[in-house]
């Protein structure tokens, strides 16, 4: 538990304030061995003289090292062998020039910080054969050796072949316990979202707007956190920052800002003040996932990532069940503050006991501690010598500008991303059509209006059911079997997802009656978000597979895209099934979803030809 609290936002400003007298790490720890050179000679702690140094082998041109690597079982590729939620498109690599497989765990953000965001959604058969290799490497305990690189920097990397700092190393309790608190932490984020829908009819009295700009406040939520990831996502892979140095921040703010956003008395200054809820929320929600690939396997990652993108649903499920009832009692400023006091008890277990994830931030602390021990300016970290090289102009181009251009070029990215809004904004829509059902159909009350919301989280948890089980009775199996298959598929589930979809929107919206029982529509509403789950999950699956290049820049761009496409839906979705009816509201959004049925059958089938005529793909 010590280690953890070390690691944590809280231990980190400890040490920062005592300069490193508290909470030592085992390498300032009296009596610690440094580890020695690849060739033998141990680590001196002064400077060696540079006639008496190791001679140094250059290291031969890049294309005989790869047939070299491609030859030798036993090492991986330094360079690009190539995704929040990391480059996805590359085995991660954070030891250099290092053949022990250890030195290819850490995030891509180590090689290109402006690449990625969920680097360990990377699918290739070179991280599965990895991750099988590490696990037999794990179980030895050997002691990894420091490489001198060809211009005589020594290279920093993990101790022992199962080094307890290397997140993929951590216990099963330890990864579970970050995992817990990634998903709370998102969860109060996204439950900000909707929390605020049951006060709507408080702001129209109280500020005399119509229910359109009442509205407002949900959809400028939505509209923050969509922004957000444009500049989180690629602060996130600096090693410099890490994780936690763009969490810890934001985190901060977003609690105190709830204080003024609970109080504000003018419409225009409460608009703004949920503009930058949602826009400091928005970390979270664009690395979450990244931070949980930090410390998992390929091969389970996915399971463990359906957690949190059941978190994801759960926020804004819950968020009317919590405030519902008090706001009848309390008012509407209650939702308010109920998002304060649900957010800062996250706040202080996550200053206190959330460990930095990101391998390449952690080795790159460590390489800081041994130049300070040794005395010697040649010790870094891969990461210390790529962000030399990295140009800002860069992440803003491969943040911003990459993605639009893809998208534009791309059909098979134009279609995920456009098919996703439409699936964002149906999710969303819900949030406006269940008080004119549930309220004016069937005379439920407020509080009975929150737990109606229920019925998303039920719907999360059977689509979590269904996904894993293919995951883990077919498709895990089926890896280790006959190894990775092409991107399409990992589309199979989302073929039926895209079926059900549609069926689910018709039975809602036609059920939405008097003379039906309310839980046929509910029923409904469960098929439409089980089968928005596994559709999400399929396609943010595929883009890492097919885009590894851009993968961290293309989930921030539909991250935005299906942000802005929901807040619009917040916007008009009230007035559209008031005016054409429940009904046939709903039948408009199932004819929409239809489209993006032969849009799926299309990528699943035609996907590889695609991608091999674009020149952003994997072939």
């Amino acid at each position: 538990m010590l280690d953890i609290i070390r690691d944590a936002p809280l231990g980190q400003f400890l040490r920062w304030v005592t300069h490193d007298r508290m909470l030592l790490y085992p390498d300032e720890r009296e009596g610690f061995v440094l580890p020695k050179l690849a060739s033998g000679a141990p680590l001196e702690k002064d400077v060696p003289d540079p006639e008496e140094s190791e001679p140094v082998t250059a290291e031969p041109p890049k294309a005989e090292k790869q047939d070299l690597e491609k030859n030798d079982p036993e090492r991986v590729d330094d360079g690009q062998s190539g995704p929040e939620v990391a480059d996805p498109e590359k085995t991660e690599s954070v030891g250099g020039p290092s053949t022990h497989p250890l030195t290819r765990l850490e995030g891509d953000a180590a090689l290109e910080p402006t690449l990625s965001r969920q680097h360990s959604l990377l699918f290739t058969e070179e991280r599965l054969a990895l991750d099988q290799q590490l696990e037999l490497e794990k179980t030895k305990s050997k002691p990894i050796s420091l490489h001198k690189s060809a211009d005589g920097t020594i290279l920093v990397d993990w101790y022992t072949t199962d080094d307890p700092e290397n997140p993929q190393n951590w216990t099963k309790a330890k990864k579970l316990f970050v995992l817990v608190q990634i998903c709370l932490y998102t969860f109060a984020m996204y439950g900000g979202s909707s929390i605020y829908v049951v006060s709507e009819g408080g702001v129209m009295q109280r500020f005399g707007v119509s229910e359109a700009a009442a509205a407002m406040g949900l959809s400028i939520y939505v509209i923050g956190y969509g922004v957000g990831p444009l500049l989180f996502a690629p602060l996130c892979e600096i090693p410099a920052i890490g994780r936690n140095g763009v969490y810890t921040p934001a985190f901060i703010l977003f609690v105190i800002i709830c204080v003024p956003t609970a109080v504000v008395d003018n419409y225009a200054g409460l608009l703004v003040l949920r503009f930058l809820q949602g826009f400091l929320c928005s970390p979270c929600l664009a690395n979450g996932a990244a931070s949980v690939g930090d410390m998992f396997s390929l091969l389970m990652l996915p399971v463990y990532l359906s957690s949190w993108t059941a978190a994801c649903f759960w926020g804004p499920a819950l968020g009317p069940v919590v405030a519902s009832f008090a706001v009848t009692a309390e008012g509407w400023r209650w939702s308010l503050w109920e998002l304060l006091w649900m957010s800062a008890p996250i706040l202080v277990v996550y200053l206190i006991a959330f460990p930095e994830t990101s391998g390449a931030t952690i080795l790159r602390r460590r390489a800081a501690r041994l130049r300070k021990l040794t005395g010697r300016t040649d010790l870094r970290s891969q990461s210390e010598i790529d962000q030399e090289h990295m140009k800002y102009s860069e992440v803003f181009f491969d943040a911003i500008i990459k993605p639009l251009e893809i998208m534009i070029k791309d059909p098979a990215v134009a279609y995920t991303n456009i098919y996703s809004a439409l699936l964002y904004g149906v999710y969303y829509s819900f949030f406006e059509a269940f008080p004119l059902v549930y309220v004016a159909i069937y005379g439920f009350n407020l509080g009975e209006l929150g737990l109606t919301f229920l019925s998303i989280g039920v719907a999360c948890m059977i689509g979590v059911v269904i996904y894993n089980t293919y995951l883990l009775v077919y498709l895990v199996p089926d890896i280790i079997k006959h190894g990775l298959r092409a991107p399409e598929h990992r589309l199979v589930p989302a073929l039926f997802g895209v079926c059900t979809l549609p069926a689910g929107l018709f039975m809602f919206g036609w059920t939405s009656r008097h003379g039906v029982h309310w839980i046929v529509s509910l029923i409904g509403v469960v098929i439409v978000v089980g089968s928005n789950f596994v559709i999400f999950q399929c396609i943010f699956v595929y883009l890492p597979l097919s885009y590894p290049r851009y993968t961290a820049s293309l989930l921030a761009s539909n991250d935005l895209f299906r942000a802005l496409f929901a807040a619009g839906c917040v916007i008009f979705s009230r007035p559209m099934f008031k005016n054409l009816g429940i009904g046939p509201g709903n039948s408009l959004l199932a004819g929409l979803s239809c489209v993006g049925l032969v849009g799926m059958f299309l990528l699943w089938r035609f996907g590889a030809k695609l991608r091999a005529r674009s020149k952003f793909a994997v072939s």
